[in-house]
């Protein structure tokens, strides 16, 4: 039996992303009326698992691998002076920018769970940054208000991501830069997404909604060789906001 071509195994990769994307993904996302699912969700990071999301930031090295990323300028945040941490949860990412943005910095953070946030206050070594309930579809912030915003593996709680990334452009100055991290259509992503009921995220059609919603990636980023080669880690990436296209 002849094997298929190269070109015949590419046709057939939308429909394995498809299925994989289908076992990925939280059912209850595409069931579940999205304010009812948005409760679900935060019921989950109210309670136990969510109490030990901190831990587990750190047994992945998630969280000491982003300070790093900081330190070393990979993402400078050192001449900030606006910065929104969208769902800060236990303060992962967040208690980084207190130690690597200027002294005085603005610095927020945002959270569906209120829990979470209280978490996060013990883990954060400052009573500097603002915690603030809030979604990330509906920020409670006036139009261009940060000039940086970190968002670690939240927007794979959104079915479609476009109302959030619409969002993170209106409070972004000109100019200004997103450090994303997004869980991707990988076996750790199918894993992840069962455990923190997400979806998980194409990494072409990813690019393709940022850049339709004028938030163009600078560059993709990888926590260290081994995360590369082993494709894990999720999806990490820069990007920044830009004038739209003209229709």
């Amino acid at each position: 039996m002849a094997q298929p071509t190269a070109v015949e195994k590419k046709k057939k990769d939308p429909a394995k992303r498809l299925a994989k994307r289908r076992f990925a993904g939280f059912p209850a996302m595409k069931t579940l009326a999205p304010r009812m699912y948005r409760d679900r969700v935060k019921s989950l990071y109210d309670g136990p698992k969510g109490a030990g999301l901190a831990i587990a930031s750190l047994v992945s090295m998630h969280s000491p691998l982003v300070g790093r990323m900081f330190r070393r300028r990979d993402f400078d945040v050192t001449t900030a002076q606006a910065i929104l941490d969208i769902g800060s949860g236990a303060g992962q990412i967040i208690k980084h920018l207190v130690r690597c943005a200027p002294e005085n910095a603005h610095i927020v953070g945002i959270d569906i769970s209120h829990q979470m946030l209280k978490r996060a206050r013990k883990q954060i070594p400052s009573h500097r940054p603002v915690l603030i309930t809030a979604d990330m579809t509906h920020l409670p912030f006036p139009d261009e208000t940060f000039d940086v915003i970190t968002c670690g593996y939240v927007l794979e709680h959104l079915q479609d991501p476009m109302p959030g990334l619409l969002e993170f452009r209106r409070v972004l100055k000109p100019g200004g830069r997103l450090l994303m991290l997004v869980t991707e259509d990988t076996v750790p992503g199918v894993w992840t997404s069962r455990t923190w009921k997400c979806r998980t995220h194409n990494r072409k059609e990813l690019h393709e909604a940022f850049v339709a919603a004028g938030l163009p990636w600078r560059d993709q980023k990888w926590m260290t060789p081994v995360h590369r080669f082993l494709k894990l880690g999720g999806i990490v990436f820069e990007a920044e906001k830009r004038e739209l296209a003209a229709s």
